[in-house]
């Protein structure tokens, strides 16, 4: 929750802010869990509807909250964390970007995966199959994937069970976005049989083939950013 300097008395917005924060921490409500309708989290707030629904609109901005239109409001998978908190969309060298971003990522992921595959529930590897479906079946057809392949990466955050591995997702969100526009998404077959092979090592509960798949998922990718066809080894591009 956020401090108030001096003796500035904060609006009945921001108190709202704050009332809504502590109701998901006493609901213990995760990623992904769906609020009490409108009239009912304001009665049980104890404040106005319009007031309620400024404050959802700045949580959301914030992005604490997200709202799906037509459906109701969730907690944010993004945990409050800016879309862009390093300020990528400001470096003019794109090609240094991808590359460094790679580098991190080659850093966390295999990690990552190695966690999910040792506390990844029989419905998280649901979810984790049915997005790298939805990745596969995106590619096949020419359509765009990077939401899909953002959510595949976010799931297997949220498989971890480390609670900061998920706080990283806007930057592993940002490298997959520079990757894709840098390479036009190139690597279409690899992609789809690395995530296939990350999902398969989870399954069965292997962090050491989790964590040998995504780092060659994610080696494919560096390599692709090699312009010189020796230093890639030749065999991703033709």
């Amino acid at each position: 929750m956020r401090q108030y300097s001096g003796d500035r008395r904060p609006s009945a917005v921001e108190q709202t802010n704050d009332a809504i924060i502590r109701y998901l921490q006493d609901e213990g409500l995760k990623d992904g869990d769906r609020l009490p309708n409108e009239r009912d989290l304001s009665a049980q707030l104890g404040v106005g509807r319009s007031t309620l629904r400024e404050s959802i609109q700045q949580l959301t901005a914030r992005n604490v909250l997200e709202v799906r239109k037509g459906v109701g409001t969730f907690v944010s998978y993004k945990h409050g964390v800016a879309d862009d908190p390093l300020g990528f969309t400001l470096i003019r060298d794109k090609a240094r970007l991808a590359k460094d971003l790679l580098e991190f990522r080659i850093l966390i992921e295999p990690r990552m995966a190695a966690m999910a595959a040792q506390n990844a529930t029989d419905e998280d590897i649901a979810e984790l199959d049915y997005l790298c479906s939805c990745v596969d079946d995106l590619i096949r057809s020419g359509k765009p994937h990077l939401k899909m392949d953002q959510e595949f990466h976010t799931c297997i955050a949220r498989c971890s069970g480390n609670i900061i591995m998920p706080k990283l997702l806007p930057i592993i969100h940002g490298a997959i976005g520079v990757f894709i526009e840098s390479t036009g998404g190139t690597l279409r077959e690899e992609t789809m049989r690395t995530h296939r092979a990350v999902l398969n090592a989870i399954r069965r509960h292997d962090p050491t083939a989790a964590s040998d798949a995504m780092y060659l998922h994610l080696i494919y990718n560096r390599d692709c950013l090699e312009p010189d066809p020796i230093l890639r080894g030749g065999q991703y591009r033709r």
